[in-house]
């Protein structure tokens, strides 16, 4: 089955699109990469995701226009990736769509919200759709994330000592096989998000990141900052746990620097660099990671993977291309993973990784203009991920 994933993290930056050529061999799931490829978000649209999102108010005018906007932004990208990537011959598109709220009170999970409507990828490209691929699991009582730790443990099967996976977004995410137990996903805490956002905020959007972390790598990192940063008591939640931007914001950032004030903006930038790596670190130190699998947009600021090194001296880092898996392109590819296992009515999740009551089939499909026709369903899941050529 030939498939088109979709994704667009919490940065709201651009639709990263990946296409591949998925098979079931057994208790061996077959991945052949077709390619990737990035299409940035138009810049209006970008403007009305940041207005939108919380602490901000908004309203359901707004949000129906996103709902349309985003759908038609991921509708161009899902063309671009059959036309460009599959030679115009695709089964299947699987689109996460964009967050705009997750629902978390107590620890717990309420709802997730991502916008994107399928239909409009359906009508632009005639192919069905799966969509939705988060409720299903908050339904069964689980976090609804990370999804990406299913691709992650079958990846990761079979490596020495206790492997974990790291994606570094706009929040980062770890999954953690540690031997004799099952998988274990959470995120860690903010990657880019308070990082993107104060750079943002100090540049009066003249910039919406740190380009290879030159403002953080010229500041100092304030102690006083980092210790008020990391006294939030989320980092101290057992997993499984999972947060976003309705918690790590701008506002949360200038109640800090309200608290201890930092005059210097790379100061701040370096201390936001490394609240990540020392959050990332801590989370891999507290189940004995002895190697880490990075990918996702952090792993093009040379800065915060210094500081990562720094903080795990003794754990080895390798982007995940090193086994296959393009970094730039890997939660595109999981989600494409995701909706090839629900086409084939199996479950996609972990409910070791997101604390659910058991697993499930994920998603919603929206048909394309043929008939809808599912393949057999599989006899049994994966229990292992090999990437072809």
């Amino acid at each position: 089955m030939r498939v088109i994933g979709l994704m667009s993290g919490t940065s709201y930056d651009a639709i990263e699109a990946a296409a591949a050529d998925l098979a079931l061999d057994g208790d061996t799931l077959l991945l052949r990469p077709l390619g990737h490829l990035c299409v940035p978000y138009p810049d209006d649209l970008r403007d009305h995701i940041a207005a939108a999102l919380p602490p901000a108010p908004t309203t359901t005018r707004a949000v129906c226009a996103l709902d349309t906007g985003i759908g038609q932004a991921f509708a161009d990208a899902a063309g671009r990736a059959l036309r460009d990537l599959c030679a115009g011959t695709a089964d299947l598109v699987v689109s996460h769509g964009q967050t705009m709220h997750h629902w978390v009170e107590d620890g717990t999970v309420r709802g997730t919200l991502q916008l994107g409507q399928p239909a409009w990828i359906a009508e632009a490209t005639g192919l069905p759709v799966v969509s939705d691929l988060r409720s299903r699991d908050v339904a069964a009582g689980g976090q609804g994330a990370p999804l990406v730790a299913l691709t992650d443990a079958l990846l990761l099967s079979g490596l020495p000592g206790t492997p974990a996976a790291l994606n570094l977004g706009g929040i980062a995410n770890v999954t953690v096989l540690v031997p004799g137990a099952e998988p274990l996903a959470f995120d860690t805490g903010p990657a880019n998000a308070l990082l993107d956002a104060a750079v943002h905020h100090f540049t009066d959007g003249a910039a919406d990141y740190d380009e290879d972390g030159h403002r953080a790598a010229a500041g100092q990192v304030s102690p006083e900052l980092l210790r008020v940063l990391l006294d939030d008591p989320y980092y101290r939640r057992p997993a499984p746990k999972s947060t976003g931007k309705e918690h790590f914001h701008l506002p949360y950032l200038r109640r800090a620097l309200d608290t201890v004030p930092v005059p210097v903006t790379a100061d701040v930038l370096a201390t936001l660099t490394r609240l990540t790596a020392v959050t990332v670190a801590d989370a891999c130190r507290a189940h004995g990671v002895t190697r880490l699998v990075v990918s996702g947009g952090g792993t093009r600021n040379p800065v915060l993977m210094r500081m990562l090194a720094e903080e795990l001296p003794d754990v080895p880092l390798r982007p995940s291309d090193d086994l296959g898996l393009p970094s730039a392109a890997k939660e595109a590819l999981a989600f494409a993973v995701l909706g090839f296992l629900t086409a084939h009515g199996l479950p996609g999740v972990l409910p070791s990784g997101t604390g659910a009551r058991r697993a499930t089939v994920l998603g919603s499909i929206t048909p394309g203009r043929s008939p809808l026709r599912l393949p057999e369903p599989a006899a049994r899941p994966p229990r292992l991920l090999r990437i072809t050529r």
